[in-house]
């Protein structure tokens, strides 16, 4: 074994939650080293940003980086059910911030947050993999580097950005099961040569199977013709599809009657990818030696494109209260970084919920809703879920039934 290193912060992972979060440290002359087993660009789920992002991206100093990068501008998203349709205009929001951003191609995005860090001086190492970890003292991470070399690194603090990989959930028996059903999405990207004038590249398309509320199809298109395009249920619905992910994807399409006009000339050229059972859960976020960020702790489901938000925000609670920790101030974990990232989690989680019981779905597709009420809803959808100024944010479950009460049919 190669000899020990020493730390102030080690991040596991160098995606979106990563980058930001070295990049905030390395702004207050915080040492820390980012370790990512893969290299970039690579592919990744989780394409349609919400605003919020934007807040987060800026404050990190990536902002010029991500706006230099061609990605498709992203205004809004666009509901369909049953011939049924609504849009949101995230600029029409009760928060204030950012009320535009980008649908991005993650591998181009992911690489662009962490060129942008190198930049800024950070250091990120690739192809090196988290193998062990011993919490009895100080953090010692033992890490395998790109010849598969084995040392080791002593830091004060860990944070953990490996997303879907959960590094120290696994490591550390941490893992738990969520409280949302297990549930399937197939997806692919396409060549979308979408001619309907009635379209609309700047936002994002949610639409609901006619036969079963609970299957739901993303659309999301890109600046360079193409579209991510999936479908999640439950992994019982698509027994009755082709084994071959493109085929059933295919065949998807055209039984949702808005998707089979848009989507009608369609290429499908491109390998498909699936994840089953993606919500997770985990016994604790944090500790005084480490956090979980993003996926790595908590992920919901992809139907409102809150996965990246909910990293970025993490990233950003997590890398203040370490600058508080390193200035010498006393800082609780549990309260200052997990009770306030839960806030928004759960929020998130009351609206997932509800969309899979239905009673989301006709909120966001009511014909007449009232002013107001669209905004605050309006600003959940655009991520800004930590506003507690909005009852919905503090009130979901409340707010959700009484306005479904108002408008269900």
């Amino acid at each position: 074994m190669l000899g020990k290193q020493n730390t102030q912060v080690a991040i596991i992972g160098a995606g979106p939650s990563g980058s930001i979060a070295a990049a905030l440290l390395n702004k207050h002359n915080i040492d820390c080293i980012v370790l990512e087993k893969s290299t970039f660009p690579r592919f990744s789920i989780g394409e349609s940003l919400l605003p919020a992002c934007m807040g987060f991206i800026k404050e990190a100093g990536l902002l010029e980086a991500v706006l230099a990068a061609d990605f498709q501008f992203k205004n809004g998203a666009a509901f369909h059910k049953n011939g049924r349709s609504s849009h949101f205009d995230f600029t029409d929001k009760y928060t204030e911030g950012a009320g535009t951003t980008f649908q991005v191609q993650r591998g181009k995005f992911d690489k662009v947050l962490a060129d942008a860090a190198q930049k800024q001086g950070v250091k990120i190492r690739y192809r090196h993999e988290l193998l062990s970890l011993d919490l009895s003292n100080k953090p010692l991470l033992t890490v395998a580097d790109e010849n598969q070399q084995q040392y080791q690194i002593e830091a004060d603090y860990i944070l953990d950005a490996s997303g879907f990989a959960r590094a120290l959930p696994r490591l550390l028996d941490l893992e738990e099961p969520s409280t949302l059903p297990p549930r399937k999405a197939i997806f692919t990207h396409i060549e979308d040569n979408i001619s309907d004038q009635h379209f609309d590249r700047n936002k994002i398309l949610i639409s609901v199977h006619p036969d079963d509320s609970e299957v739901w199809y993303w659309l999301i298109p890109f600046s360079n013709g193409n579209c991510s395009f999936g479908v999640v249920a439950k992994e019982s619905f698509f027994e009755h599809y082709p084994d071959d992910n493109i085929q059933a994807l295919k065949q998807l399409a055209m039984e949702e009657i808005r998707l089979a006009i848009i989507l009608r000339e369609a290429q499908f050229p491109n390998p498909s990818g699936e994840i089953l059972g993606y919500s997770a859960n985990v016994k604790q976020l944090c500790s005084d030696k480490f956090a979980l960020l993003g996926n790595a702790g908590e992920f919901l489901d992809p139907v409102f494109s809150s996965g990246v938000t909910i990293a970025m925000k993490s990233a950003q609670l997590a890398s203040h209260l370490l600058v508080e920790k390193f200035a010498g101030k006393e800082v609780n974990w549990q309260q200052q970084y997990a009770q306030e990232l839960m806030v928004g989690v759960d929020a998130f989680r009351c609206y997932v919920e509800g969309w899979y019981n239905g009673q989301f779905q006709e909120v966001v597709l009511q014909e007449n809703p009232n002013a107001k009420i669209k905004q605050m809803i309006c600003s959940i959808l655009a991520g800004y879920a930590w506003d507690k100024n909005n009852p919905f944010v503090t009130q979901p479950q409340r707010r959700l039934q009484t306005v479904f009460e108002l408008c269900k049919p």
